[in-house]
């Protein structure tokens, strides 16, 4: 009985594997190119189209392996994200962008929860809704829920919202840059992208269309903002263990849930900084890695269902929208100001 079962759950995983490779093959098309859409969107929106669609004909048994893949294998999806980044990339870029992301990510995280209070809407979401606009995009959303453990149907709302928005700045900020209406130096301006776009493909596609001077930067500073996913998951564990203690729920001591995957994120990072093994072996992890968190993606929109999206209601958008305002009117004085009073 017990190799049916396990069986079963195997099947589930090659199941959401498979909705991977449908996703990288999606995102090859020109127009997911043109879009920077990364195999991780792509993802949960096939999985969201099979939730609400033929989810109802998915065997029982197979649902363990598909929940395995939105958990087990989401972390280790960030863990091996550490080897996109070293500590010599936060070095080549000065204090000033260190300075910018870490102001962005925290009055990000901090604005979008009191928002989110005013509008009275769901707290994982709004938590997991800025988690997400300040740091990276649906990496840090899957990184948070990782930690608090939320229904994955929260998980795809914030996504959804990251999507968006990021999508649409993407193609704002070059046509800004481009105009001459910002007044930023390359290197502000890289700053500027970096430390306010959602997604790191957001950050690489807009890089790129205003110029490798600028491309370069924005692409580093955004690294360095996911970076700093690691303190802020300590900090949401410690969060989660009192409200688990305040409610007096499971778990009532109020332990905190360390987010151990985090450590090795950090830990893999910092392995990845000695530079010891060769580029192409690097660009090989990442590629593994890129496909293990699509995976993850695939799972957690096979879990979620429109009714869910009815269920959160316009809310989360409009919370997105605000932290977008914020982001480019922000960022945009930061990158004005600040960095070069840094610098």
């Amino acid at each position: 009985m017990r190799l049916e079962t396990k069986a079963a759950k195997y099947h589930g995983i090659l199941f959401m594997a498979l909705f991977a490779c449908a996703a990288f093959f999606i995102g090859e098309a020109q127009l997911m190119r043109e879009l920077s859409f990364s195999p991780l969107i792509i993802g949960i929106v096939l999985g969201m189209a099979y939730a609400n669609t033929l989810r109802s004909h998915l065997p029982a048994e197979w649902t363990p392996g598909i929940q395995y893949c939105s958990k087990r294998i989401l972390r280790l999806g960030i863990i091996l994200y550490g080897f996109r980044l070293t500590f010599q990339d936060v070095a080549a870029v000065g204090p000033a962008a260190v300075v910018v992301d870490v102001i962005i990510v925290t009055l990000t995280i901090l604005g979008g929860v009191w928002i989110g209070r005013l509008l009275k809407m769901d707290r994982d979401i709004a938590l997991l809704t800025s988690v997400g606009s300040g740091i990276c995009g649906a990496a840090a959303v899957l990184g948070a829920e990782a930690t608090l453990q939320t229904k994955p149907y929260k998980t795809a709302v914030a996504v959804a919202t990251v999507v968006i928005f990021g999508t649409i700045a993407m193609f704002v900020y070059p046509m800004a840059y481009r105009s001459g209406i910002l007044g930023l130096q390359p290197t502000e301006m890289g700053i500027y992208a970096g430390s306010t776009l959602h997604e790191v493909a957001h950050a690489v596609g807009a890089g790129n269309a205003m110029g490798e001077d600028v491309a370069g930067v924005a692409i580093i500073v955004k690294m360095i903002r996911v970076m700093l996913l690691v303190p802020v998951l300590l900090v949401l564990g410690w969060w989660a263990a009192r409200r688990v203690k305040s409610q007096g729920g499971e778990g009532g001591k109020g332990k905190v849930a360390v987010p151990w995957f985090a450590f090795g994120f950090l830990a893999v990072i910092g392995f990845n900084s000695l530079g010891l093994l060769p580029e192409g072996i690097v660009s090989m992890i990442n590629d593994f890695d890129t496909f293990l968190l699509t995976m993850a993606m695939c799972a957690l929109g096979a879990e979620t269902g429109f009714d869910k999206f009815k269920k959160a209601g316009a809310k989360p958008f409009v919370l997105a929208a605000c932290l977008f305002i914020w982001l480019m009117a922000g960022g945009y004085l930061l990158a004005r100001y600040l960095v070069p009073a840094i610098a």
